[in-house]
């Protein structure tokens, strides 16, 4: 009946030997293999810690040190664990039962006891220790679950706090730096418009990277804005009829930050290009928020357009004034019949659409022989010009 148990360390403390007889010979043959006793109490209390039972079976009434003090001492020493106690005394009196009770003990049978009901008492408890042990380990299995949880949970705060005060000292230090590429008309030669980009002091990031970061620690809209109020102060340095192309995402578009910024000079000289730092959920909504900057004459450029499905959607979903083929695209165009198969469908789309085309990423003359040859309007390019700052605009200006 007990021989799952047969580990469990029982210790037995009765002052008659003849008691403590029966009761191993009774619960070995249940299949108990671990019964200590010990007809002296003290003993009993001496060696508690090294015996570390799981069951105490313990007389009330003995020489030197009785039932109530043992109970009370070992059950102090058990502190926050499951230590059942069953008491078994010839004295069935209410108060010895109720005290004892009190004390901590987990059941309590009368002498003399009958043997099949002391094993199934012992059976018992020592289920409910099982239970109890099984339900703290889970329980403690928990905690350090959620110790790690925590643990996990404050790095990626302090990651979080770090980053953003990473960003916050861009911000307030200004350690960025607007940099113009700028855009010829591949007609004639002149600057049609510039595109501002970002740089940073720190270079461990790319400037993507950097309004990723701003972005993921809730300051993309912030650093977006503060790179086109220094784009802006380039407007005035810039050819009649030259635009300035500024990147910007939908959740910066909307903020008040821009919306005051846009004027009928800003707007007539701005060329808007929407990033995918956050990707444009709502087309609708976004072409809402647009139409009153439109009205005043600024122009939206498609992106990315025949890099993949988000170009395509921008072309669909946002009717741009401008339509900039991806450096994807033009890359090897000259010796790429696919590419230039797909190049020739957007240049026949925008004469049809009345759009003007950009060929961004020229980096040598092959691909901008190519581009002419498809009669693409404008064109952008590490061998048209790299981007620079402001200062070194004038000379391009000047030979255009």
């Amino acid at each position: 009946m007990l021989s799952r148990f047969a580990n469990a360390r029982v210790l037995a403390v009765d002052d008659n030997e003849a008691n403590i007889a029966l009761l191993r010979a009774l619960l070995h043959r249940a299949g108990l293999r671990n019964v200590v006793s010990f007809t002296d109490p003290r003993e009993a209390v001496a060696h508690f810690d090294e015996i570390n039972p799981d069951l105490v079976l313990l007389d009330l009434h003995m020489p030197h040190l009785d039932g109530f003090s043992v109970l009370s001492t070992i059950l102090e020493r058990a502190a926050g664990s499951y230590l059942p106690v069953l008491v078994l005394s010839a004295d069935s009196t209410r108060e010895a039962t109720h005290k004892a009770l009190n004390l901590g003990a987990r059941d309590f049978i009368t002498k003399p006891f009958d043997a099949s009901e002391v094993v199934l008492r012992v059976r018992n408890l020592l289920e409910t220790r099982t239970l109890y042990q099984s339900v703290r380990g889970h329980n403690q299995r928990l905690r350090d679950q959620l110790d790690v949880y925590q643990a996990i949970e404050q790095t990626e705060r302090e990651n979080w706090q770090s980053e953003r005060e990473r960003v916050e000292s861009v911000l307030n230090d200004e350690r960025m730096v607007m940099h113009f590429q700028p855009i010829f008309d591949l007609e004639d030669g002149h600057v049609a418009g510039v595109e501002a980009l970002a740089r940073f002091e720190d270079t461990s990031l790319s400037p993507d990277r950097w309004f990723s970061l701003a972005h993921s620690v809730g300051l993309g809209p912030a650093l977006e804005i503060a790179a086109i109020r220094s784009a802006l102060h380039i407007v005035d340095d810039l050819p009649e009829g030259a635009f300035i192309a500024l990147n910007i995402s939908p959740g910066a578009l909307l903020t008040s930050s821009f919306q005051e910024l846009c004027t009928d000079d800003f707007c007539s000289r701005v060329v808007l290009e929407l990033t995918e730092h956050v990707p444009v959920e709502d087309y609708g909504a976004v072409a809402l928020a647009l139409v009153k900057f439109r009205e005043r004459g600024m122009r939206l450029a498609a992106d990315d357009t025949g890099a993949g499905y988000a170009g395509f959607r921008h072309l669909l979903g946002l009717d741009p004034d401008i339509i900039k083929l991806d450096i994807s695209l033009i890359r090897d165009i000259h010796r790429d019949p696919t590419r230039r198969a797909l190049a020739t469908a957007l240049v026949r789309f925008a004469a049809e659409t009345d759009r003007t085309l950009v060929a961004e990423g020229i980096e040598n003359a092959d691909e901008l022989g190519a581009i002419r040859d498809l009669s693409v309007h404008w064109g952008q390019g590490y061998h048209l010009a790299r981007p620079m700052e402001r200062s070194a605009l004038e000379n391009v200006f000047s030979r255009a």
